[in-house]
C-alpha cells in the first residue's frame, strides 16, 4: 500500500512506509498531550493511537475541573494513517515538533475543544525502552517528550473556558514501537504483574526538566532518563536539544500516602556527568486519572476492537476514586515543583503494580504503611510567575 510520503527518500526498511516494520500485533504509534493551569483549576489530556497490525485506531479527551473528571473515548477501524482523527477527536501537525492542533468536535459527551500546542522546548528523545519476559519481547519503544504552552478553548457542558498561553502549560510525548495492549494473546497464565514507573516532565521560567525511571521488584533499574532543557529560541531547531544538560544518574525519594500507591511528597535528583546534583521537591495539587485516556480501562483500553466506529463518555468525582482500585492506579499528579531558587509546575506520573522493595510494597496491590518520622514535612511554596 503506497502513500504520498513514499515519494520521499525516507524509508528505513524495504517496505512502503504504511507497512509496519514488524508483524507484532502490539505494534503501535501514539500521541499524548497534557495541559494545566498553574493553580490546578483546570487539567486536560489527549491521546491518539494507531495499531496497524490490529486494524484499530483510538483516541480520548479528558478534563478535570471542580473536582470532577469527564472523559470522551472514540475508536474506529483503521484506514490510511492520515488524517489523524477518530470520531470527533482530531490531531493536526501544523508545523512538525513546533505547532500542533487538537480539535474535539460536537458530540454527546459535553466536551468540545479547539486547542493549539506551541513548543517551548526542543523535543528530547528518551533512551530506548526494551523489556523482555521469559525471553519474549514485551516492550521495544522509542519516545520523545516536548514542553509547550496551550491556547484556544475547552467547552464543558456548554460552558467555554479560554486558555491563555501565558498561564496554561503542558507537555506532549510521541512514542512508537511495541508494548502490551489490546486483548491478551492465548497461552499460559502470565506471571504476577510487576511494574514500577515514574515520569516527571516539569516546567520552570527559564528551563524544563525531565525525569523517568522503570524498576523491577527489587528496585533495579531497567530504564532511566534525566535532562535539563533550555527554552527553544524562536528560530531554534526543535529536533536539537542544544545545550541540554544530560544526567549520568537519577534518584527518587517518594513519600507515599498511607494506604495508597500515590505520592504525598517527592524529591527527585538529577546527577550531572560532572557530579553536580539538582534536587527537585514536588508537592501535589490534584490527581488526574489516566483511566480517562484508556489506560487500565476495562472496556476502553488501548487497541481493543470496539467495532467499525464507536464512542462513549463517562465522568466521576475524583474524591470517589479508591486509590487501590486497579482502574485508578495509573495517575498523573499535577505538582508544584521547587529546584533550588526556581519554582515550577508539572506532573509526576505514577504506575506501581506488584512488589517494589524500596517502597515497602510486597503484594500485588498493598498500600503504603504508616511510618512515623519518615518523609518530608508538609510544605508550601509559590507558583512560578510568567514573564
Amino acid at each position: 500500500m503506497l502513500h504520498l510520503l513514499d515519494d520521499h527518500p525516507v524509508h528505513p526498511t524495504s517496505e512502503p512506509l504504511l507497512h509496519p516494520g514488524t508483524s507484532d500485533r502490539n505494534h503501535y504509534d501514539r500521541f499524548f498531550f497534557n495541559g494545566y493551569t498553574e493553580d490546578g483549576a483546570l487539567f486536560f489530556a489527549v491521546a491518539f493511537g494507531t495499531y496497524p497490525n490490529r486494524g484499530i485506531r483510538d483516541a480520548a479527551f479528558s478534563v478535570v475541573r471542580d473536582g470532577r473528571q469527564q472523559a470522551l473515548h472514540a475508536s474506529c477501524e483503521a484506514g490510511a494513517r492520515e488524517p489523524l482523527g477518530v470520531g470527533p477527536i482530531t490531531v493536526e501537525i501544523e508545523e512538525p515538533m513546533r505547532t500542533l492542533r487538537v480539535r474535539v468536535a460536537v458530540n454527546d459527551s459535553g466536551l468540545e475543544a479547539e486547542l493549539r500546542f506551541r513548543a517551548r522546548s526542543a523535543a528530547a528523545e528518551e533512551p530506548r525502552f526494551v523489556r523482555r519476559e521469559h525471553g519474549r519481547l514485551l516492550m521495544d519503544v522509542t519516545r520523545f517528550t516536548q514542553f509547550g504552552t496551550w491556547e484556544g478553548w475547552i467547552a464543558i457542558d456548554g460552558k467555554r473556558v479560554s486558555l491563555d498561553p501565558r498561564v496554561v502549560l503542558g507537555c506532549r510525548d510521541r512514542s512508537w514501537g511495541v508494548r502490551p495492549l489490546g486483548e491478551r494473546a492465548p497461552g499460559p497464565a502470565p506471571v504476577d504483574p510487576q511494574f514500577f514507573w515514574l515520569w516527571a516532565p516539569l516546567q520552570f521560567d527559564d528551563c524544563c526538566t525531565h525525569f523517568a525511571v522503570n524498576e523491577d521488584a527489587t528496585g533495579t533499574r531497567w530504564h532511566q532518563n534525566g535532562v535539563v532543557l533550555p527554552l527553544l529560541a524562536p528560530d531554534g531547531d526543535p529536533t536539537d536539544p542544544g545545550d541540554a544538560e544530560s544526567t549520568r544518574d537519577v534518584h527518587h525519594r517518594i513519600v507515599w500516602q498511607p494506604g495508597t500507591r500515590r505520592m504525598a511528597h517527592a524529591t527527585l535528583t538529577l546527577v550531572a556527568p560532572h557530579g553536580a546534583r539538582r534536587e527537585i521537591v514536588l508537592e501535589p495539587i490534584l490527581t488526574f486519572q489516566m483511566l480517562g485516556l484508556g489506560y487500565l480501562h476495562p472496556e476502553w483500553g488501548h487497541g481493543i476492537w470496539q467495532g467499525r466506529e464507536a464512542q462513549a463518555s463517562e465522568s466521576w468525582a475524583l474524591a470517589d476514586c479508591a486509590p487501590l482500585d486497579p482502574r485508578f492506579l495509573h495517575v498523573q499528579q499535577l505538582c508544584r515543583a521547587r529546584m533550588g531558587e526556581r519554582n515550577g509546575v508539572g506532573v509526576l506520573e505514577q504506575l506501581v503494580i506488584g512488589p517494589h522493595a524500596p517502597s515497602g510494597f510486597t503484594q500485588l496491590l498493598d498500600g503504603a504503611p504508616v511510618k512515623k518520622g519518615v518523609g518530608l514535612e508538609a510544605s508550601t511554596f509559590p507558583l512560578p510567575g510568567k514573564s
